[in-house]
C-alpha cells in the first residue's frame, strides 16, 4: 500500500492559471506541485538545477512546512510516519 497520493492531477479538469483569484491560485499550485513531483520529470529536472537553486527550493519548501504545520501535522502529513 502506498502512503502518497497525487489524485488531484488525475481528476482536475479546470483552468490552470495563476493570478485570477485565491481559489484558482491554490488549484494551479497543487497542479504544478503534483506535475513537478512526477518521478520522470523530477529525475530530469534535479540534475539541471544549480546548487543555489537546489538550496533555495529546499529552504523555501522546508520553511513553509515549518511555518504552517504543527509538529504532529508534519509527521502525519509530510513524513507519513504516524
Amino acid at each position: 500500500m502506498t502512503k502518497h497520493s497525487h489524485r488531484f492531477i488525475e481528476v482536475f479538469d479546470g483552468f490552470v492559471g495563476f493570478g485570477m483569484d485565491r481559489a484558482s491560485d491554490e488549484k494551479a499550485l497543487i497542479y504544478y506541485l503534483q506535475k513537478i513531483s512526477d518521478d520522470t520529470l523530477a529525475e530530469t529536472l534535479m540534475p539541471r538545477l544549480t546548487e543555489e537553486e537546489l538550496c533555495e527550493l529546499f529552504d523555501m519548501l522546508s520553511g513553509l512546512l515549518k511555518a504552517h504545520l504543527s509538529e504532529e501535522e508534519y509527521h502525519r502529513l509530510f513524513l507519513k510516519d504516524r
